[in-house]
């Protein structure tokens, strides 16, 4: 019995260190621009050998409050292989029992993230990023 748990304690260890070791978490810088904002971008390989990218954003500033005024925030990251690429617009709500706005944006992608940045726009579409960033991650994370 006694060598069973040892197993199950063996194997729980190795499987959580594998999870683990394959994904990394990466710092928002603190913004000039939104200096109360903070966050990170949590990198990690999926199944497909994919590279799954969730931003998670706390404290942001409405857009319309900036100046001058925007209508959203766009996530864009910065791989060796394709340049930089909008990866989508950050979805932000307040929460129920507070005002504090928040945003989050999960994506998946073929080519490895080295930085993630996120802008301030009028358009989700756009292909390249405007001028008005708002948090960046340093570069080859």
């Amino acid at each position: 019995m006694k060598i069973i748990v040892r197993h199950v304690v063996f194997i729980s260890f190795f499987l959580a260190f594998a999870l683990t070791s394959c994904s990394r978490k990466l710092t928002f810088v603190t913004s000039p621009v939104v200096p109360a904002a903070e966050g990170f971008a949590k990198i990690s390989k999926d199944g497909n050998g994919n590279f799954a990218i969730a931003v998670k954003i706390k404290r942001l500033a409405d857009p319309e409050r900036l100046q001058p005024k925007r209508d959203l925030y766009v996530v864009w990251m910065v791989t060796e292989k394709s340049g930089t690429r909008n990866i989508g617009q950050l979805k932000s709500s307040s929460g129920f029992f507070s005002s504090v706005l928040e945003g989050e944006l999960n994506a998946v992608s073929p080519f490895k993230p080295e930085r993630v940045f996120i802008t301030a726009e009028n358009d989700a579409r756009i292909q390249q990023p405007g001028s008005m960033v708002i948090l960046t991650t340093k570069g080859k994370n």
